[in-house]
């Protein structure tokens, strides 16, 4: 499809919203819009310090839903480059979006970064994971500029193959009770409600973004043992199919680590940690901690900033 084939924002979304799996894309997003060219006009920030990368991967924003952070993930995009950009599945929650719409202007801001990269040249790879799954049905196609694939293989700078995948077919609970999923999805749904209650209360006092959910899961027995049980079928997946390592996300759990001899890297989410890993241009691996990293920049430099709280991996 011809790169002049962009929806608008909220097409993209109701795509996402979708009951059903459609015989055919919605119309709005075959026709041309005002958008793209809007997009394209719109004024940038000037002296925006930008940092440039080979490759960056984020999973797991939940577009559509009051959890995710989209004013960290649009800074983030409007602030960080690269040559190819992986959204690794659950970008837009369809889960959610089917339940009760919600898409304020922060949402379509995202949405608006994306296009932005596109028109700049970035080459931008989207696997589906579970809460967006209806776009599974379109895989092998490129819409809007969006290469959707059910999974990719990128190659490092120093000659790596990692496999990129959600990962939520490794989830016991999606694969044989998809109705547990849900039920478990309303839980975190509350956890993080309460979660922006803190958030609120701490930004009233001054402080930095912090967690509830995310420390909670730390703390939580069950929770330590299903993301080590997720981590190592991962891994043994990937090592079984002769890659040196995979790109995954689904449990919300940012991490760079050797298991089964295999290279296994979360890369978080936006809506608890707002984390994203990125590859530099000789293969160096590292996490990015954004919501850490936009507190501190108006106290150290940008690339100051990433060196202290990125965790890194040499090549």
């Amino acid at each position: 499809m011809s790169r002049a084939g962009v929806c608008a924002s909220k097409s993209m979304a109701e795509l996402a919203w979708s009951r059903e799996r459609p015989s055919r894309l919605p119309d709005g997003l075959l026709r041309a819009t005002a958008r793209r060219q809007s997009v394209r006009n719109a004024p940038r920030e000037l002296q925006r310090p930008v940092a440039r990368h080979r490759a960056i991967f984020i999973s797991d924003t939940h577009l559509g839903t009051r959890g995710c952070k989209a004013e960290l993930l649009a800074d983030f995009l409007a602030r960080n480059s690269c040559e190819t950009l992986f959204l690794v599945g659950d970008i837009v929650d369809g889960w959610r979006l089917r339940r009760r719409w919600f898409w304020p202007a922060a949402h379509n801001r995202v949405l608006e970064e994306l296009l932005h990269k596109i028109d700049a040249g970035t080459r931008v790879i989207y696997v589906p994971g579970n809460h967006d799954e209806v776009l599974r049905s379109y895989c092998g196609r490129v819409i809007a500029g969006v290469e959707l694939m059910e999974e990719a293989v990128h190659e490092t700078a120093d000659g790596r193959r990692l496999l990129i995948l959600h990962g939520d077919r490794f989830d016991a609970v999606i694969a044989y009770a998809k109705w547990l999923a849900h039920l478990g999805d309303g839980a975190y749904t509350l956890a993080l409600q309460l979660n922006e209650i803190c958030h609120a209360i701490r930004r009233g006092m001054g402080l930095e973004y912090w967690s509830l959910s995310a420390y909670l899961k730390q703390k939580v027995k069950n929770a330590l043992e299903y993301i080590c049980r997720f981590e190592s079928a991962v891994a043994r997946e990937v090592k079984a199919r002769g890659f040196d390592g995979v790109v995954c996300g689904h449990i919300h759990h940012a991490a760079i680590k050797t298991l089964e001899g295999v290279l296994y890297i979360n890369d978080g989410d936006w809506v608890e940690s707002c984390t994203a890993l990125v590859e530099d241009m000789r293969g160096n691996l590292e996490i990015l901690h954004w919501s850490s990293a936009a507190a501190a920049r108006d106290t150290v430099t940008p690339a100051s900033a990433r060196d202290e709280l990125a965790d890194s991996v040499p090549a």
